[in-house]
């Protein structure tokens, strides 16, 4: 997403949100704080923007070493976290970095210190003989700034999300009926406020009458539930009606808030909150399929696909995302494309069954945004693709601390 636009979704390959927590997770959602809430009106309308991110002067203690690095498989790790950072310098060269970084509200972080502090950071990477030589010289050389999280003091609540799978045709027919569409090449010319989702596809998702998206079909879902998820992720990996597979990613959207399911369905009474997964929201639709024409409709935000040819998700900067490497966060308060350390509670599956979870830290890029990632408290970790990455996305739902990493002046 989260991603993926997230993973949503507002960007790219986001699975965030049908609670406002990862899509696929299968645990309770917690509430969130009134305090996150009114952090983010506060960061979105006062003139002179709270301080988000707060430079420390000491580095934290869980925030010292990698989980992944300097382990057996560090060849492996290290080469994802350096495509990871090729995929950042290569978005800070584009216009919409250089848009992005001319009115950042917080004091020291410029598109030219991010990518100075990505290089660096690269250079150590590559040069450094020990892990212990690799994090004196980190602690040497950079500074952190921490997220103020969803209670101002630091706490900031993890999901995961993931590129799943789905059945599709490139043809219609009788099974396969619901589409998903190509990006208009008039988008940017579309008028505010931007058509409905019920203009643009109809209440049962098969075709407005206006018919203004005709001819823009990319593939048809079997499941119309299935086709609004992978609007709400962002991206999607499809199993063909041949056996052969086919990738799509985020091409647009239009400009509406993105709308929750499962919130809509709590707020009617429908379900109840506790114990709320998206197992759980499959099942109740899948017993009153009627009622996708009711919920459906009540989320706006419309999202269109390009094939990527098999190439990896790409998240709303536009960049691919990296399992275990790229984050999350909202667009519109974390620095895009920088470099990070989160502290976290990190799932592992055991051969034996279940999903224990250990304290790590781990460094990452902030490469995408999602539609349920909002306010300096939330951050969604891209997994993978595939089943095995669905299921240990669904595991992460812990708090833990987010601190962007910048060079020393």
């Amino acid at each position: 997403m989260g991603c993926l636009q997230t993973l949503s979704m507002s960007g790219a390959v986001a699975i965030t949100g049908w609670l406002g927590l990862s899509l696929l997770h299968p645990a309770a959602a917690p509430v969130i704080a009134d305090s996150e809430r009114v952090t983010s009106q506060r960061l979105a309308l006062s003139p002179a923007p709270l301080p988000f991110l707060r430079r420390n002067y000491h580095w934290p203690v869980e925030a010292t070493a990698d989980d992944l690095l300097w382990q057996e498989d560090e060849s492996a790790a290290q080469l994802r976290l350096l495509n990871a950072i090729a995929h950042s310098l290569a978005y800070l060269d584009t216009p919409a970095a250089i848009a992005a970084y001319t009115h950042y509200p917080i004091e020291g972080f410029t598109r030219e210190r991010v990518r100075r502090s990505l290089r660096r950071f690269r250079t150590l990477l590559l040069t450094s003989n020990s892990p212990e030589a690799f994090q004196a010289a980190i602690q040497r050389e950079f500074v952190p700034y921490q997220s103020i999280g969803n209670d101002l003091v630091g706490t900031v609540h993890f999901t995961g999300y993931f590129e799943p799978t789905y059945a599709a045709s490139r043809l219609p027919t009788a099974d396969y009926r619901y589409p998903l569409y190509q990006r208009p090449a008039d988008l940017d010319d579309w008028a505010f406020p931007h058509p409905r989702r019920t203009e643009l596809e109809g209440k049962d998702g098969l075709q407005s009458a206006s018919g203004r998206l005709q001819g823009l079909e990319l593939v048809w879902m079997r499941d119309r539930l299935e086709a609004f998820l992978v609007q709400v992720q962002g991206s999607a990996r499809l199993r063909l009606t041949d056996g052969s597979f086919m990738s799509v990613g985020y091409a647009g959207r239009t400009e509406y808030d993105y709308v929750s399911l499962g919130r809509e369905l709590i707020s009617d009474g429908v379900v109840p909150a506790e114990g709320m997964t998206l197992e759980r929201l499959l099942a109740f639709f899948a017993e009153n399929p009627v009622a996708l024409d009711e919920y459906i409709p009540r989320n706006d935000r419309f999202v269109f696909f390009r094939e990527t040819d098999g190439g990896p998700p790409t998240g709303t900067f536009s960049v691919p995302v990296t399992a275990g490497r790229s984050i999350a966060t909202d667009k519109a308060l974390m620095p895009p494309g920088a470099l990070a350390v989160i502290t976290l509670d990190w799932p592992e599956f055991e051969s034996e069954g279940g999903w224990p979870a250990a304290p790590i830290s781990r460094y990452v890029l902030n490469q995408d945004t999602g539609g349920a990632i909002q306010g300096p408290g939330r951050v969604d970790i891209y997994v993978g693709s595939g089943t095995a990455a669905g299921e240990q996305a669904g595991q992460i739902n812990t708090d833990g601390a987010l601190f962007f990493l910048l060079l020393k002046e």
